[in-house]
């Protein structure tokens, strides 16, 4: 196939094509468009095939200019499966998988989509991330459902198994499996090892934009704040957004159009679940009274309530969490109907308490959108940079958020307006009152921009409150943030200026008091976070505040007060008693600090004989505030320490402790690289890591003697961080003193260790306080080794963590939870760094194989040993010999134990229990699989050398050799891995088949000859078998593409192993006597896998065994009978499912054609009985496998087996399963003469039978017994009681015999009352049907053959034939009934030749005796039949036009069964056909004759009253033939015999007929009805006229008319 691309030129050198390599060229390819419905077949008119789109992509030539295009390796993958799945995607619609056949074409157009994001190349790498990820997530979906195989990835890329560890492998397959959450959980239990890392929770972000403010009617500017409001607690929990609108509903800044949006950040997943509504409070400036001119003049603004929205969270969360996009929403503004409620009208509406509000006339109001956001806020930015580009407002929450990140410097105080109390002045109404907000420094300058609203707008210099309408009492409630920056908050102070707002034409703004507070206390404090009363102050309009010194001086609230009672009454500025402000603040800095305690312990030098209790009182400070201050407490407590060592150690060191543990909370996590950061680079404690280590091995020691170890156990688990200052102290010691006292702190380190080893060896059984310590020590221990590599050697380090981790007690009976800790320390050491160098693993493998090993030997915490395991193998995959020898010696053993002992338990538990237990899981099993065959897979020839060469004994050998074989054949039994672990299926059988290869040497060296040992070589015999009959190895299943997979990476393994197995066979030498008969079955097996190379290489095993035992028995029956066994089991086991005709053929290849046993046999002096045998075991082959085809339809009673089987148990067996398949059938008849089989084959004797099928063990006579009375019982249900009564009889003269008076009795009247069946039950004929099967699609058994079938009850030709084509749908049913010709005979398809045969009976005397009653007759005529007759009529010569009877022949075909009807079957094959021809003549005396007996019976049972009262039967019969409606009667019959008349003396059937005519109507004349009368009277009319007409036709014979 070659394309041609005009537009691509190759330059070359003149006259010479060089041979070039192109590291990039342009290369135009043919991909796969998505139209999936398209066919082929319809040409598009004109253009391009729609079914694929041209583009260019990158590619390289390599070697021999192979063209591999550059793309990335998910996208090759994507196309890949997409072929793959378009072939399977078309056979669910065929199969009628309709839904399945949608999702999937959903899903594949997604494929598409995205695979055209990938190669579109305007990605950033995050959303590449993010594409690649739904790509694999679809494609693992796809595979899962189509049954295809899974795909292990990493980091959404196939990974290549060669490139890892089998244990990584696993848990590779097992994540990207995920239903798998037994797996799931057990993986996340061994990556933690106990230690659960602190998650920092995902925060929420709330991003909201205010679309528009429809329908405001107010005409005035407004401000529109929005919160987060949570009603459970009654707070606001976010600060306020806020949005300045002109009166044209714009937004008063032009710049903000479509930019009026906020994030809400920092809500927790426990924020989430709050009772959160979002709550828009509108505030307009204007007018006094929004409907009254005259309340102030139009130049004089103020701030006045209008209305608020409420939205609840509940309603909306749902649909934003599932939407990644802004979703918009309607918030009705409802108004306030009493301002003195406005601080809760919030809650009003909430509550729906609506006679405290008004909604408004429409449904019209703000509009809003949101969108939910999760992660950081870095993440944030990059995800939604056109959400940051809007100028987006970051609106905090009030407080720090769960988290507090390093680096977050907030400095902000919350001041909450709350409510006032204020004096009416002498006025007959209520005042106006407007507060007026200012921040002053200490030289009494305002602060500017020191005052939020908001955000989303500027920070102000001064904040004017609402103004509520003739109250005196205000509650307004608002909240405003104050910035100040840091420097300037110590000596600022906050003042509140108070006016009466006057509506009268001058609109005067009068001041009239005033209240303050500053922001710090005088011991350094900053306002704490409470409702503060502020004393109210009076002045006037003249009032300056230039010296602020005059008020400042004066108490600000009553605690002031109290603090300076003596205050002069001369001031300038006299407090309103009557009146009062109420605030509240709440102080979020990180700078800023509240806590006396805390600011003493930064101040300590200003009390240094309080040092001590200030210490004390350091574990009372909130972890808030310890982080925000980290550093200077750090600084703090080692320059304590460093003033005095002896006297502040042992506090400052358990100072240090509660900090260090403090930051192992999940809320300040985030602040241990804050502490690295300052250990590193601002730690000044050169002599503190003397008492650091002198306290720690205090702390150590007294672990043994003190019973409350709370303190201990504290200090253990700040071991790493502890650490991490002793090192980095001893480094600043040794810089400063060029490394002095190195030996001294080498030595305190050994002592140190020592402790830790004195700890973990103390028996900690009876003491759970000293099992806490333990366990602290061992989860703190892996994390200092990184600083004990900064001072030390790898070797030494390595040193120090096996004499640690060999003091731990070696039993496993210390308790579980101790046993837990113990390995979840081993598995992070071998996680740890200091596991990776080579040197430090030689050391440091041994002590934790040995836990490992002690614990496996014990069964104990066999997942967590999984898990360390799995990681050795991960960080030695490319190790030296020497670590996996060692490997090898601590591990394979125990594993094979571990094995056994996992799949034995989880055996016996499912059959007994039907669940397994926690440790008996697939999972657990799959994860000591993974981890032998990690190690089976990095051993290599010397180690399996070394492994064999140690064993002591050949004991020894065999049982670690029948160990291994033991669990590689569980491995395959059980399916440890799911069906579409495919990859690990594979890998698992490499590794098996080269472990095998590995292991035969020991084999044959060590068992064989005279030290030949029976059940070693059984056992690799099994496994070999098992091997090759793997599910996964039957490449022939699998799509071309996969096999050739398969093929290229590992070969076909069952064609390994199979030479294998024969190269071991060979070496048996006269051994191979042990294995015959019983290996005969299993090799059978391996030559039914449908692999060439297989069959030829097991032939000659099946030449050696017929020879070996040929030579020791002098005939080979026991192969032969192994054999049918064998074959019987492949069929009754339900072997071989859709491909079992196919393994039929193989099978006769294998005894036919070259290279085949027929041939090798026919060179051997024992040739007839090996080629008869040879002929025998096929022809058995072929009649199994004809029983296989039967059992696989729904319906199996129509469906015969001809089959000669020559072993009597086999026999037996058949037997009892064609008796159950009639009696599922309800063919009862059948069914009894089935099981007579059975009976003919028992005798009555005594002679002792044992137990067999569902038969207990018993005499012989009483199993014949038993069965006789089964028989009879099937025959009376069959209603064909003549073949039960000479059972009966036979029953009855044994009963007889024995003097079993009761039995006989019994059997006596059973067999009375089957005669009374006989004669009084109604038994229907059953219709006859011939039955040809044409062409060669037919099993063989049915094939070209013909058969006789009797039909069901009321069963008739068409339902019959319907059936039959329901049977053989595929099969076409012929519609003459003419022979077919051989080409129909030899077609690849399905003819059906259907017609009805009457019954030719045996037994005519009984049909003939005029007494019989028909009841008895009609048994006869359709039972125990072999001749059935079929006529076909036919003219020779010109057709009679006047009367065609003259020339009208019968073609009468008889067909003549291999077995009468009934009998064990249904239907029988037809044996012989016989064809005659029968002239006019005799076809009429043969109707004549029929019609003769009819009457002669009907007369003669109305003569004898065998039927009573109606005589329409007789009255029919007569008239229909003495006065015939159809075919004109006798007389037809009359014209053909006149011409024979002379000759043939049968015509006096015709003159006979009319003397029983003549009988017939003397018996109805005396029976008729008198209303019948007059029918009677026009028979005897035209039976005259009849016999006239025989006198003019010459019937006239002497004696008869």
């Amino acid at each position: 196939m070659s394309h041609h691309f005009p537009d691509m030129t190759v330059l070359c050198s003149t006259n010479k094509w060089l041979s070039f390599k192109l590291l990039v060229i342009n290369l135009v390819i043919l991909e796969p468009y998505p139209y999936p419905s398209y066919s082929f077949k319809k040409k598009a008119l004109s253009g391009p095939n729609p079914m694929y789109n041209v583009r260019a992509c990158q590619a390289r030539v390599g070697q021999y200019e192979t063209v591999v295009p550059v793309e990335d390796p998910i996208v090759t993958e994507v196309t890949s499966t997409l072929q793959e799945w378009a072939l399977l995607w078309k056979q669910l619609y065929v199969k009628h998988k309709v839904d399945l056949f949608y999702k999937l074409r959903h899903v594949m157009n997604e494929l598409f989509d995205l695979r055209r994001q990938m190669l579109s190349g305007h990605l950033t790498q995050d959303q590449v991330k993010d594409v690649k990820r739904h790509i694999t997530i679809r494609l693992d979906w796809g595979n899962e459902h189509l049954g295809l195989d899974l795909v292990p990835r990493k980091e959404f890329e196939m990974v290549d198994a060669d490139q890892i560890s089998v244990s990584d492998l696993y848990k590779m397959v097992g994540n990207t499996d995920h239903c798998r959450d037994l797996y799931k959980m057990a993986d996340s239990v061994r990556r933690s090892h106990g230690v659960e890392p602190c998650r920092i929770p995902i925060p929420h972000h709330l991003f909201v934009s205010l679309k528009s403010f429809t329908y405001n009617t107010m005409g005035e500017d407004t401000d529109v704040f929005f919160s987060l409001y949570d009603l459970r607690e009654g707070k606001q929990i976010s600060e306020k957004f806020m949005v300045r609108l002109n009166k044209n509903e714009g937004p008063k800044n032009t710049d903000k159009v479509d930019r009026l949006c906020a994030l809400f950040t920092d809500l927790s997943n426990k924020d989430m679940k709050r009772d959160l509504y979002i709550v828009s409070q509108v505030i307009r400036t204007g007018r006094m009274l929004l409907n009254d001119s005259k309340k102030g003049p139009p130049h004089v603004q103020y701030r006045r309530p209008y209305g608020c929205a409420v939205l609840a969270m509940s309603d909306v969360l749902q649909t934003i969490s599932e939407l990644k996009e802004e979703k918009e929403f309607v918030l009705k503004v409802y108004t306030c109907n009493n301002e003195n409620e406005w601080y809760q009208i919030h809650e009003n509406i909430i509550r729906k308490s609506s006679t405290k509000y008004t909604a408004p006339s429409t449904n019209y109001g703000l509009i809003i959108s949101l969108q939910l956001l999760r992660g950081e806020m870095e993440q944030i930015r990059r995800e939604n940079p056109m959400i940051f580009n809007r100028g987006v407002a970051i609106t905090r929450k009030l407080g720090f958020p769960d988290v507090i990140m390093p680096g977050d410097i907030r400095n902000d105080l919350y001041l909450t307006l709350e409510r006032g109390d204020f004096e009416r002045g002498g006025k007959s109404v209520q005042k106006n009152i407007e507060v007026s907000v200012y921040v002053l420094y200490a030289d009494g300058e305002i602060l500017k921009d020191c005052i939020s609203l908001g955000s989303g707008e500027p920070h102000i210099s001064e904040h004017r409150s609402f103004v509520l309408y003739h109250n005196n009492s205000p509650r307004w409630s608002e909240v405003v943030k104050l910035p100040i920056p840091i420097d300037r908050f110590r000596g600022s102070h906050l003042r509140f200026e108070f006016r009466h707002c006057s509506t009268k034409d001058k609109a005067e703004k009068k001041l009239f008091g005033f209240a303050f507070t500053p922001l710090m206390r005088e011991d350094g404090t900053t306002l704490s976070d409470e409702s503060h009363e502020l004393y109210v102050y009076k002045c006037d309009e003249n009032a300056t505040f230039s010296n602020h010194a005059l008020y400042l001086g004066l108490p600000c609230c009553k605690e002031d007060f109290n603090g300076c009672p003596n205050i002069p009454s001369s001031l300038i500025f006299q407090r309103s008693t009557k009146e009062t402000l109420w605030i509240s603040t709440q102080l979020s800095s990180t700078k800023l600090t509240q806590n006396v305690d805390l600011l003493a312990l930064l101040k300590w030098k200003a009390h240094p004989d309080r040092v001590m209790d200030i210490l004390g009182r350091l574990r009372h400070v909130s972890g808030e505030e310890i982080v925000k201050f980290l550093q200077d407490i750090l600084d703090t407590l080692f320059s304590i320490l460093d003033d005095n060592t002896d006297k502040y150690g042992p506090l400052v060191f358990q100072s240090l402790v509660f900090i260090i543990n403090l930051l192992r909370d999940s809320k300040y996590y985030h602040f241990r690289p804050v502490m690295d950061t300052y250990i590193q680079k601002h730690f000044a404690g050169a002599l503190a890591y003397k008492e650091l280590i002198r306290c720690l091995k205090w702390y150590m020691d007294r672990s043994a003697e003190v019973v409350k170890q709370d303190h201990i156990q504290e200090a253990m688990r700040a071991l790493e961080y502890l650490l991490k200052f002793i090192i980095q102290s001893r480094i600043l010691y040794s810089r400063a003193t060029c490394g002095m006292e190195e030996e001294q702190f080498r030595a305190s380190i050994q002592e140190l260790f020592q402790s830790i080893r004195f700890v973990l060896s103390l028996d900690s059984r009876s003491s759970e306080t000293l099992i806490f310590t333990q366990a602290a020590l061992l989860n703190s221990f892996p994390a200092i080794f990184d600083e004990l590599l900064q001072m030390f050697t790898v070797q030494e380090v390595a040193e120090f963590v096996r004499g640690t981790l060999g003091s731990m007690p070696s039993t496993v009976h210390i308790g579980q939870s101790m046993d837990v800790v113990k390995l979840q320390s081993i598995a992070r050491t071998v996680d740890s760094r200091l596991f990776s160098f080579p040197e430090s693993r030689r050391i440091l493998l041994p002590v934790v194989l040995h836990h490992i090993h002690l614990h496996l030997r014990q069964q104990k915490e066999l997942l967590i040993c999984s898990g360390i395991l799995s990681s050795i193998f991960s960080i030695i995959k490319t190790s030296s010999l020497e670590d996996i020898e060692m490997m090898v010696e601590s591990l394979l053993d125990v594993l094979l134990q571990t094995l056994l002992a996992i799949m034995s338990k989880s055996q016996s538990q499912e059959a007994v229990r039907g669940h397994r237990c926690p440790q008996c899981t697939a999972e657990i099993t799959g994860e000591y699989v993974s981890c032998l065959l990690s190690l089976l897979r990095q051993m290599s020839e010397i180690h399996f050398q070394h492994l064999l060469d140690n064993f002591q004994s050949k004991e020894e050998l065999k049982e670690f050799l029948l160990k291994i074989f033991c669990v590689f054949r569980n491995l395959m039994k059980l399916s440890v891995f799911p069906r579409d672990w495919n990859v690990m299926r594979l890998l698992t059988s490499n590794i098996i088949v080269t472990t095998a290869q590995c292991l035969s040497p020991a084999l044959n060296k060590n068992f064989t000859e005279a030290d030949f040992d029976f059940k070693v070589w059984n056992s690799y015999f099994s496994l070999a078998v098992l091997y090759i009959n793997q599910p996964s190895l039957q490449l022939e299943n699998t799509t071309p593409a996969k096999r050739k997979n398969v093929l290229d990476k590992y070969g076909d393994m069952r064609v390994m192993m199979a030479y294998e197995l024969f190269s071991m066979w060979q070496n048996l030498g006269e051994n191979k006597i042990h294995f015959i008969p019983g290996m005969i079955g299993p090799f059978l097996g391996v030559t039914l896998v449908p692999q060439g190379e297989v069959r030829n290489i097991m032939i000659p095993i099946f030449h050696d065994m017929m020879d070996w035992e040929q030579r020791k028995n002098g005939n080979f029956k026991q192969v032969e009978a192994e054999l049918i066994d064998k074959l019987d089991s492949l069929v009754s086991e339900g072997k071989g499912d859709e491909n079992y005709r196919e393994l039929f053929s193989l099978l006769t290849q294998l005894f036919g054609p070259y290279p085949s046993l027929l041939e090798k046999i026919e060179q051997e002096t024992w040739r007839e009985t090996g080629i008869s045998f040879v002929t025998s075991v096929t022809r058995l082959m072929e009649r199994l496998l004809d029983y296989r085809d039967c059992m696989k339809g729904d319906e199996t009673e129509n469906k015969k087996i001809g089959c000669t089987i020559n072993k009597e148990e086999m026999y037996i067996r058949y037997i009892h399963k064609l008796c159950g398949m009639h009696l599922q059938a309800e063919n009862y008849t059948e069914a009894a003469f089935t099981l007579l089989l059975y009976w003919e084959l028992l005798h009555w004797e005594e002679r002792p039978l044992r137990e067999f099928l569902h038969y207990p063990a018993q005499s012989e006579w009483h199993r014949k017994e038993g069965l006789c009375r089964k028989v009879i019982n099937y025959f009376n249900k069959g209603k064909c009681w003549e073949y039960g009564i000479p059972l009966c009889r036979e029953l009855a003269y044994q009963y007889e015999t024995l003097y079993d008076y009761q039995s006989l009795s019994w059997i006596r009247k059973m067999e009375a009352a089957y005669y009374d069946n006989i004669m009084e039950q109604q038994r229907l004929e059953p219709e006859f049907f011939r039955v040809g099967f044409y062409g060669r699609k037919f099993p063989f058994f049915l094939r070209n053959k013909e058969f006789v079938c009797r039909g069901h009850d009321y069963e008739r030709l068409e339902a019959f034939q319907q059936r039959m084509l329901g049977e053989f749908p595929q099969a076409i049913a012929m519609q003459h009934p003419n022979q077919p010709d051989e080409a129909i005979l030899q077609c690849d398809a399905q003819y059906l030749q259907i017609y009805a045969v009457s019954a030719v009976p045996e037994n005519v005397n009984v049909l003939q005796m005029d007494r019989v009653p028909d009841r008895i007759k009609s048994f006869y005529r359709v039972n125990n039949v072999r001749r059935f007759r079929y006529d076909r009529p036919f003219h020779k010569g010109s057709k009679d036009r006047e009367n065609e009877f003259k020339s009208l022949w019968i073609e009468r075909t008889t067909l003549i069964l291999t077995h009468p009807l009934p009998g064990i079957s249904r239907w029988f094959e037809v044996e012989k056909r016989e064809l005659i021809e029968v002239s006019p003549l005799e076809n009429a005396i043969y109707v004549v004759e029929n019609k003769n007996h009819e009457l002669r019976t009907l007369i003669s049972q109305y003569q004898h009253k065998q039927l009573h009262g109606n005589i329409n039967l007789l009255s029919m019969c007569l008239n229909g033939v003495i006065d015939a409606a159809v075919n004109g009667g006798i007389a037809r019959y009359q014209e053909v015999m006149i011409p024979w008349l002379n000759e043939f003396s049968h015509t006096v059937s015709v003159l006979t007929q009319v003397h029983i005519l003549g009988a017939g109507l003397a018996v109805h004349d005396k029976l008729v009805h008198p209303e019948m009368r007059p029918l009677h009277k026009k028979l005897i009319d035209q039976f005259q006229m009849m016999r006239s007409s025989l006198y003019v036709s010459g019937f006239l014979i002497k004696g008869v008319l």
